[in-house]
């Protein structure tokens, strides 16, 4: 495996990639990581109705294995940036120019996820559930939303860190799981996940007629807004603390 020293010393290069890809190929690669990450929700949302929510939770690492394997951008992930903008190795601009190209790609991928899984009757037997876990997220106060927004990336950022310290297959995901099954037991909240949960929840209850208080805008600003800056705050600050102790200061 990687030392972590090693880690942060190859994230710059893979990280200065990152920002400095095309734009169409980015958001391309984004609309991908959002339905791996769409996906993986509605699998653990099944394996939480018909087993447990440790099954959920055991299910849902699949979406950053999915990411990370086979090639796709994720925003959460993408917050360790600040490594090589901390290295000055990217500009802010480019940086910013990622994260917003791949959250909106990231959220394309999700909705079309949600619009395929609802209508093909992918939750009919489990709707109930799929708009309660929709109404719990958008009741949320915003303190409680940026908290766990902030352990949740900090978690997957360290599924991300981790993956990279493997040098098999088989390593990343071992390496990957944990931290994932962990943010997802606690309950943590993830921005790009929520943007499949919440949709799918204010679909399902369109769709059966059902009276919901999921709204758009209680999605938008009672969860996505306080979770995303959560989320930047966990994974760039994760980011800051390894620059810290392993890069600042380094002979390059």
């Amino acid at each position: 495996m990687h030392t972590p020293a090693e880690i942060a010393k190859n994230y710059i290069a893979i990280g200065t990639g990152k920002a400095n890809q095309k734009a169409d190929r980015m958001f391309l690669l984004a609309v991908l990581a959002g339905m791996f990450i769409a996906l993986a929700g509605a699998a653990a949302t099944l394996g939480n109705c018909y087993i447990n929510r440790a099954a959920g939770a055991a299910i849902f690492p699949a979406g950053l294995a999915m990411v990370l394997l086979a090639g796709s951008e994720l925003f959460t992930g993408n917050c360790l940036l600040v490594i090589p903008l901390l290295e000055r190795k990217v500009r802010v601009c480019r940086v910013l120019r990622n994260w917003g190209i791949v959250y909106l790609g990231n959220l394309v991928g999700a909705l079309l996820v949600v619009c395929g899984t609802v209508y093909a009757g992918t939750f009919d037997g489990v709707w109930e559930t799929v708009v309660a876990t929709a109404e719990v997220k958008v009741s949320l106060s915003f303190g409680v939303a940026l908290v766990r927004g902030i352990f949740c990336n900090v978690l997957v950022c360290l599924g991300v860190w981790m993956a990279f310290a493997a040098k098999s297959v088989g390593g990343k995901i071992a390496g990957l799981f944990f931290p994932i099954f962990v943010f997802v037991i606690c309950g943590f909240e993830h921005s790009i996940a929520n943007m499949f949960y919440i949709p799918a929840g204010l679909l399902s209850a369109i769709r059966f007629d059902a009276d919901t208080t999921v709204t758009l805008l209680g999605f938008v600003w009672s969860n996505l807004v306080p979770v995303t800056l959560g989320n930047i705050l966990g994974g760039a600050g994760l980011g800051v603390f390894y620059w810290a102790i392993y890069l600042r200061g380094a002979e390059q």
